[in-house]
């Protein structure tokens, strides 16, 4: 007789239940914040007449656009334990630099946008310098740097003063939209392509003798995707204006692309590269990172450089929502707002674990919760102190997950 051990390949209802073990465990990824933010939309669409229209819809991607954008490069250092306190006064201060350089002295878009993401690498390599290099404490750091941007947007903008922007491509990136046709081939290009990539991910652990994700599970989780990001396109794709005859609004936001073209760029760099390796190893232990070979220094720069230069297209999303830059640009409560959706969407404090999508999660229910309240009618104060309340919730479940996977 064979002593072979035949292995089975795992059922749906195995992989669900593997699933639901790992939740108990700690691992619970984004699912809270997937959770929030339908129940959100639901309570909202339930007391808002207007909330699920297709022009609030299109209203709250690019409300949360920029925020969204920050909270991707704050990703990147949160994910290292640290923090960065300047990333909102790091968007204005870009910001500024690109409308001057546009309106101010004539230079093409194409070359002020590269240039104000250079002066946010500039900035972040600094910020990563002082930190990395002379070992003062991000939160230190990135304060007096929050202290100093404030003051050099002051300088650049003028107090009171403001710098309005009339370049049309810059200004179509929140403000225009795709055509209907477009809208719907960008979603089976990309519908296509994130297909296309689980299937390759699914295959290359299957060859290499590594567990995947079981077939039927991965068709279930993408068809869903798939569908409701089909209804979001139909819904984009109806006419939003009050007067169709002298001006039509169909079709996704230029800005959703742009968003989407960080998200699989982000996700690349964390998910496939040694880069991400070395930065989810020194979040989750500096020190045996370093004695496993990696520079630590120099991880810790690069993150502080990426939050910024992400800033600075941050910064150039603001100026065209706004059609100018002014000195509160990026003031107020945008870095809140944007480290608030970093964690409301899964990204941990304390170092070591999150990906790219929880920003985009993140920001969703931080706009639809500004969104939604703002369109019944409570006052700033109340948005700020449940928005505050939904932050502190996802950090104290953070906690508690981490708490739970160290005693398991």
């Amino acid at each position: 007789m064979s002593n072979d051990i035949v292995q089975t390949d795992p059922s749906l209802k195995d992989a669900i239940s593997d699933y639901w073990s790992r939740v108990r465990a700690g691992d619970i990824g984004s699912l809270p914040a997937v959770l929030g933010l339908v129940a959100l939309c639901a309570v909202f669409g339930f007391m808002s007449d207007v909330f699920l229209s297709a022009g609030n819809f299109a209203n709250l991607l690019t409300q949360a656009a920029a925020v969204t954008v920050i909270a991707m490069g704050l990703i990147f250092v949160l994910l290292l334990g640290e923090i960065d306190l300047s990333a909102g006064y790091a968007s204005g201060v870009c910001g500024a630099v690109l409308v001057i350089l546009i309106t101010n002295h004539g230079v093409a878009w194409w070359i002020a946008l590269p240039a104000s993401i250079l002066v946010g690498a500039i900035l972040g390599f600094a910020l990563g310098t002082l930190v990395a290099r002379l070992g003062i404490p991000s939160f230190v750091v990135t304060l007096a740097a929050f202290l100093g941007f404030q003051g050099l947007l002051l300088l650049l903008a003028g107090e009171g003063g403001t710098i309005r922007i009339e370049d049309k491509t810059i200004l179509a990136v929140e403000n225009n939209n795709l055509t209907p046709v477009w809208s719907w081939l960008f979603f089976l290009f990309a519908g296509g392509l994130y297909v296309l990539s689980g299937l390759n991910r699914i295959n290359g652990r299957r060859k290499a003798g590594l567990k995947s994700e079981l077939f039927k599970l991965w068709l279930l989780k993408t068809s869903g995707l798939l569908v409701i990001t089909g209804a979001a396109v139909y819904a984009l794709n109806l006419e939003r204006s009050n007067n169709p005859q002298l001006v039509s609004l169909k079709g996704i936001p230029i800005v959703v692309p742009v968003i989407l073209l960080l998200l699989v760029i982000g996700t690349f760099v964390l998910g496939r590269t040694a880069f991400g390796r070395h930065i989810y190893a020194v979040g989750g232990n500096a020190e045996a990172a370093r004695r496993a070979g990696i520079n630590v220094k120099r991880v810790r720069i690069a993150a502080f450089v990426i939050c910024s230069a992400l800033s600075a297209i941050a910064g150039m999303l603001f100026a065209s929502r706004q059609n100018s830059i002014s000195p509160t640009t990026g003031g107020s409560s945008t870095l809140l707002y944007a480290v608030g959706a970093a964690v409301i969407g899964g990204t941990s404090l304390f170092g070591g674990k999150g990906k790219m999508r929880d920003a985009i999660l993140g920001g969703l229910v931080v706009a639809v919760i500004d969104n939604g309240m703002g369109l019944l009618g409570y006052a700033a104060g109340i948005k700020y102190i449940v928005t505050g309340m939904v932050l502190l919730i996802s950090a104290g479940v953070d906690a508690v997950s981490r708490r739970g996977a160290s005693t398991n």
